[in-house]
């Protein structure tokens, strides 16, 4: 089983890229673009989930104030 990317393997993935990028050879230097832009797009798609995720904390905290303001102001209790 493949291990999950983690920041250590990005982070060489991001090395390989470069140095691919400088290689003399355009097919080489083709590679090394392509592995560069596909970590640069890993960590866009982090920067989404993080934010995604943010997002839904957010309208579940509201959701939650509002149901406790309800219950606080609510007659008869």
């Amino acid at each position: 089983m493949v291990e999950r990317l983690d920041e250590d393997r990005l982070e060489t993935l991001r090395a390989w890229g470069a140095g691919l990028e400088n290689d003399g050879r355009e097919e080489i230097r083709a590679a090394g673009r392509a592995i560069t832009i596909l970590a640069e797009e890993i960590d866009r798609l982090y920067v989404d989930l993080w934010h995604s995720r943010g997002a839904v904390d957010a309208q579940a905290l509201a959701l939650t104030l509002r149901e406790r303001l309800r219950a606080a102001i609510a007659p008869g209790d």
